[in-house]
């Protein structure tokens, strides 16, 4: 089956288009080497089927960052059997200079110029024939968000799609080109990319040393022709490839758009951003966004929803403890089914829908075009822990889950900008975490469950900065990175989009309850019921589940949890944040139901502890093993784990002995 290759700008609305091209047959995984993320599907047109690749958002084909590396190794690889280049059509000079280097290429491709819609509606046009012409590859104009010849692009990709002819800058650029190309044509097995590895190599020297094996008289003859280019023009050569780039796409505007006329008053985006990034409003409107969110997830309609799958839960196990001795279900297996199963997979698919509006709200905010915008506010406040504001992204998708957002943070320039914010990352609380904050805020702060939430979410934050200080201080003492980033324009959020990105993200975490919390569950109830001789027990105090807990349970004391279940939960946390609140429920079945059995072992003060302790411990193995990888380094990943866990009870003990002297000193009045 043919591959075709989708690639453009980030923020250019190429996920859309994938999603559009594709519809539900997607595979997401990651590229081979790295774990930037990569997507393919099956498109079909005209009888024709092809499997569709959506390459990383790149700018050009630099290969200066590792999405640019991937985008291009896989072209150059020969993998692309033909390419779909999709551009913005309210930013074309923009997408145009990577369009120039994709026709360098030599593969059979095709234009979409998408964003149609909102180009018509600022009054502006593009002339499809005309730059079709001046391209020499198929353009169709596209509105992706509403499925406007979304067909057409599929059949010209697979029927219509074809080698470009090479941009020609005139001279002496173009007579640099051959002759660069005349050198090194030994070193190139694939005579229809000549041109683009001779640019390529003006360019810069060393810009392909890892697939070219070039001799030592063609590099010098290289130098050669670049330094007498150099002295004809009196410009760098890097220079003077990128303005005559930028020279062609100048034309290609000119004869094939036509430029909406700029608003008197500016552009919606324009008048927006005057009140989103004024001086005196910016924060307090990303606040009241930051806020609104909380609100919506941890107030009315999150509450709402939870105690609606409460009582779901509650319903599906009485019914399962009637039917399942009726069944003649032996009471073993029935209470491993009952308690051990659902009791701890129903006590985490409790909150699932609070984390579906977790997830709901970050997806609108990064769909409306806001996410760029919070960034650039959070510059200035990241700037004190070392970092720019580009670390703000990769970090609110920390608030979602701690693995993607250290994967994110490998979109960083810097290395240091990049350890950095992979060690920091992991005190923002996780959605994982989320559950036995609403567990906890629920029982013993019932009157102010957002309030209490929002603290541990400040005291993450808190302790992040605490931890950044010292690590800028210290070991990552350096020069900081400058800050650059594009602001999309702002748009209405496409429902089809939200629904399926909201969609994907709660199915990730159906899958980690219906897999990895279901084997801890299973395995924690096995515990209870097993002792150390391995034989089965009905005595719960003497089973290898209250033995590991007694083991553990002293270093918890000068906590105010210093109890086996508890400590046997947080060891469960480990591996997914989520068994906290499952294990709990697994290990406390038998005292009733879970609310009560927490306010007969916990008083607010040591509850207060317990969730300051697991708001700050460390992230589950899956991040940690996801830092080891990013880091390169085993021994960081686990010193910055251990670290984690030392301010976590450091924290916690803060607040048990403090609470407690507090409490005391009341009683003495």
């Amino acid at each position: 089956m043919r591959t075709v290759a989708l690639a453009g700008n980030p923020n250019c609305g190429k996920t859309t288009l994938f999603n559009r091209l594709t519809g539900q047959s997607q595979h997401v995984g990651n590229w081979a080497g790295v774990t930037v993320e990569r997507r393919e599907g099956r498109i079909e047109a005209a009888g024709e089927r092809a499997v569709l690749v959506d390459l990383p958002g790149i700018y050009s084909l630099a290969a200066y960052t590792l999405e640019e590396r991937v985008a291009r190794e896989f072209l150059l690889g020969g993998q692309a059997d033909a390419a779909v280049n999709i551009l913005d059509g309210t930013s074309l000079e923009r997408g145009l200079y990577l369009t120039l280097q994709l026709c360098e290429l030599g593969t059979p491709m095709a234009v979409a110029v998408g964003m149609m819609d909102e180009v018509r509606a600022a009054g502006g046009g593009v002339d499809a024939a005309r730059m079709e012409k001046l391209l020499g590859v198929p353009v169709v104009p596209v509105a992706a968000r509403k499925g406007e010849r979304v067909e057409e692009l599929a059949a010209a990709a697979l029927g219509r799609a074809r080698v470009p002819p090479p941009p020609r800058y005139g001279e002496p650029l173009d007579g640099a080109i051959a002759e660069a190309a005349r050198a090194v044509e030994g070193a190139v097995r694939e005579p229809g990319r000549l041109r683009f590895y001779a640019a390529g190599l003006l360019e810069d020297p060393d810009a392909f040393k890892d697939r070219l094996r070039l001799t030592a008289r063609q590099r010098w003859e290289l130098r050669r022709i670049r330094a007498s280019l150099e002295r004809e023009t009196g410009e760098d050569a890097a220079s003077l490839i990128a303005g005559a780039r930028y020279r062609l796409i100048e034309r290609i505007l000119r004869e094939a758009v036509k430029t909406p006329p700029r608003p008197a008053g500016g552009t919606l985006t324009d008048r927006i951003d005057g009140a989103v990034l004024h001086r005196k409003l910016a924060f307090p409107i990303f606040l009241a966004a930051m806020a609104g969110m909380f609100g919506v997830c941890f107030g009315g309609p999150g509450l709402a929803l939870k105690g609606w799958m409460e009582r779901l839960l509650a319903g599906l196990s009485a019914g399962l403890s009637g039917w399942l001795p009726a069944l003649g279900v032996s009471p073993p297996v029935s209470d491993l089914l009952v308690g051990g199963v659902l009791g701890g997979v129903g006590s985490v698919l409790t909150f699932l829908p609070q984390v579906a509006l977790i997830f709901l709200c970050l997806t609108l905010l990064e769909e409306c075009g806001y996410l760029s915008r919070a960034a650039f506010l959070m510059d200035l406040p990241l700037r004190r822990l070392g970092l720019t504001g580009k670390s703000f992204i990769p970090m609110l998708m920390g608030f979602g889950c701690t693995t993607p957002a250290v994967m994110a943070a490998r979109t960083l320039g810097g290395e240091r900008d990049r350890r950095l914010t992979i060690l920091l990352t992991p005190y923002l609380p996780c959605s994982a975490r989320f559950p036995i904050y609403a567990l906890f805020a629920g029982v013993f702060f019932p009157r102010r469950q957002g309030l209490a939430v929002a603290a541990l979410y400040l005291a993450g934050i808190a302790a992040m900065a605490a931890v950044g200080w010292f690590l800028r201080k210290g070991p990552y003492r350096g020069r900081e990175a400058p800050f650059l980033m594009e602001f999309p324009p702002y748009r209405a959020p496409s429902l089809r989009n939200v629904l399926r990105n909201t969609g994907e993200k709660c199915g990730d975490f159906l899958r980690k309850a219906g897999t990895l919390i279901f084997a801890m569950s299973v395995l924690i109830w096995l515990l209870q019921h097993v002792d150390g001789g391995l034989r089965f027990t009905a005595d719960p105090a003497a089973s290898l589940f209250a033995q590991a807990g007694g083991a553990l349970a002293p270093l918890f004391s000068p906590l105010g949890f210093g109890f086996r279940e508890a400590a046997v939960a947080l060891l469960a946390g480990l591996v997914s944040k989520e068994a906290v609140v499952s294990t709990l429920g697994v290990s406390l079945a038998g005292e009733g139901p879970l609310a009560g059995a927490l306010a007969a072992r916990f008083s607010p003060l040591s509850a207060a502890a317990f969730l300051v302790f697991c708001a700050l411990y460390a992230p589950c193995v899956s991040a940690l093993a996801t830092m080891r990888r990013e880091l390169h380094s085993t021994w960081r990943a686990l010193a910055a784990a251990l670290l984690q866990t030392a301010v976590a009870y450091a924290a916690a003990l803060a607040v048990f002995q403090l609470g407690t002297l507090a409490q005391n000193l009341v009683g003495l009045l």
